[in-house]
């Protein structure tokens, strides 16, 4: 039986296990576990809420027609796990950029953020510099009124927090890789094998787990 859009049941079902649900549970994976922010998947997002927007018009639908509540209540817990899947995506990475703000703004990570993110970014600096220069920097001896620097004389931005790219994370791939190099001298060499779980530090396998190569879990 369909509905006045003409999806049925098995059209639900099938719309449930689009390639899009699983590549929107990748990319809250990942997310969840990488020690920074990764890119913005904003052609995933946005079709993800396309698709939501379906199955909450399609779940209407069920329940306008009758159909077993039982089973549009399934339906819904489908749904309902979709939905928290995206705003944990969503919501993860604001409390990234919450934590990292100033180093995700002095770094190539600024562009991995959507349009909406660079701005929340930018209002979050902001209101943390207001408040460090009225609260605290403005009653420093001249020379140490930096947000970013201990002092004047700092060649760095010492005052600038990092995410630790030396945690140590689980992943796994899909194919194998081959041998990777675990440290910047390529003493220590782990061979990946196709879907065989690892537990690595982050910095190791950050360009696999950027490019697609490595899902973290």
């Amino acid at each position: 039986m369909a509905n006045e859009s003409g999806i049925s049941m098995d059209d639900f079902e099938s719309l449930m296990a689009t390639s899009d649900v699983e590549l929107l549970k990748k990319a809250w994976r990942n997310e969840k576990s990488a020690p920074e922010i990764l890119q913005f998947q904003t052609s995933l997002v946005q079709r993800s809420l396309e698709q939501i927007q379906l199955m909450e018009e399609t779940i209407e639908e069920f329940s306008k027609k009758g159909f077993d509540p039982l089973i549009v209540s399934i339906y819904q817990m489908d749904l309902d796990r979709a939905q928290y899947m995206l705003r944990s995506y969503l919501r993860i990475r604001i409390q990234k950029i919450e934590k990292d703000t100033v180093h995700i703004a002095k770094t190539d990570q600024w562009d991995q953020l959507s349009k909406e993110e660079q701005n929340f970014a930018k209002r979050c600096y902001e209101n943390m510099k207001g408040y460090l220069d009225e609260s605290v920097l403005s009653k420093l001896p001249s020379g140490y009124q930096s947000d970013l620097k201990q002092s004047n004389a700092s060649e760095e931005n010492d005052m600038v927090p990092e995410p630790n790219s030396d945690t140590f994370v689980f992943c796994k791939s899909d194919s194998s890789i081959g041998a990777i190099p675990l440290d910047d001298n390529a003493d220590e060499i782990v061979d990946l094998v196709a879907d065989d779980l690892y537990v690595l530090r982050y910095k190791s396998i950050k360009p696999f787990v950027e490019n697609g190569q490595i899902d973290l879990v």
